[in-house]
This record gives C-alpha cells, sequence and structure tokens, in this order.
C-alpha cells in the first residue's frame, strides 16, 4: 500500500515541483531581461552626453590600398578612352558626311558633264550634217576648190556622209594626186571598220 500511496502523491509532488521550477526561470528571465535594458540605458545616456567624435575610418592593408589605387587608375584610364573613342566616332560621323555630300556633288557635277557632253555632240554632229549639206550644194568645182585645200581625212570625212553622186562630182573636179589621197583614207577608214 504504501506503493499505492507513493504513486498517488508523486503525480502531485512533481506538479508542485514543476512549478516551482517554471517560477524560477521566469524570475531568473526578467532579472536578466531587466539586467539588459538597464544596460541599454546606459549605454544610450552615455552616447548622447559624450561629445560626438569624428566617424572611425577604415583602415585598409596597403595590399588593398595599392590594389585600390589601381583600380582608380584604370578606371580614369577607361573612361579617358571611352571618351577619346566617343570623339573618334563624331569625326568619322563628320567625315561619313562630308564624303556623301561630296558624293552627291560629284554625281550631280557628273550628269551634268554628260549633259553637256551630249549637247556638244549633237551640236558637232549638226554642224558637220549642216557643213556637209552645204558642200553638197555647192556646184562641183567650187567644193573641189575647197576640198584640194583640205586635209585629206577631214575632206575624206565629208565626202563619206554626201550622197554617192555629189561626192562623185567633187572627186572628178580634183586633182589626181588629191583624188588619189582622199581615195586613200576613204578605203583605210573602211578597212578599219571591216
Amino acid at each position: 500500500m504504501s506503493r499505492a500511496r507513493g504513486r498517488g502523491r508523486s503525480p502531485m509532488r512533481a506538479r508542485g515541483t514543476l512549478t516551482v521550477i517554471a517560477a524560477l526561470l521566469l524570475v531568473s528571465a526578467l532579472v536578466r531581461l531587466g539586467d539588459g535594458v538597464g544596460h541599454a540605458m546606459a549605454r544610450t545616456d552615455a552616447t548622447a552626453q559624450a561629445p560626438a567624435a569624428a566617424p572611425a575610418q577604415c583602415r585598409t592593408p596597403a595590399d588593398l590600398q595599392r590594389l585600390l589605387d589601381e583600380m582608380t587608375t584604370r578606371e580614369a584610364q577607361v573612361a579617358e578612352d571611352e571618351a577619346a573613342l566617343a570623339d573618334r566616332r563624331e569625326a568619322l560621323a563628320l567625315v561619313d558626311s562630308e564624303i556623301a555630300r561630296k558624293f552627291e556633288e560629284l554625281a550631280a557635277a557628273e550628269d551634268s558633264l554628260r549633259r553637256t557632253l551630249a549637247i556638244a555632240e549633237t551640236a558637232a554632229e549638226d554642224d558637220i550634217a549642216r557643213l556637209t549639206r552645204v558642200y553638197e550644194t555647192m556646184k562641183p568645182k567650187q567644193a573641189a576648190a575647197l576640198f584640194e585645200r583640205m586635209d585629206a581625212r577631214f575632206a575624206a570625212g565629208f565626202l563619206a556622209r554626201m550622197r554617192p553622186e555629189a561626192a562623185a562630182a567633187i572627186m572628178a573636179g580634183l586633182s589626181p594626186e588629191a583624188a588619189h589621197r582622199l581615195s586613200v583614207v576613204l578605203a583605210g577608214r573602211n578597212a578599219a571598220r571591216e
């Protein structure tokens, strides 16, 4: 029976003991908390009363300082290089626009020259055709006298453009030497065309 009594009291005792332990832990926690608050308040008062000191500077080892200096120098060099590249790009853009403008001017001048040459060729061709008609309508003796004095290649050019009847009448009025020279030039032109 003593066992039964021991067992019956034991849970009650255990509860009482646990309550006492819990109460002691709670008091201990409150004391510690109070002590921490006191220290925190004491620190706050001390910093409020202390004069403001200069901010603490972080000391860097010599290796790190050298590395920081090199990185700063490199950063400055990269910035300088980027600025130089930007200047070069700007200069190239100006040169490109100037080249484009000059190219347009050159194309316009070439087109104008082409039109001028076409007009000159047309005008020269018109002049030669008109002069050929003048020689064709002249009396053969008068035209032959002019052809005698002309350079053989020049005279042969007119004879080649004339109607065969008018050219034959002029050739008949030429001296045999002049007629021979003109015939040689005309035959040479025909041989060169073939």
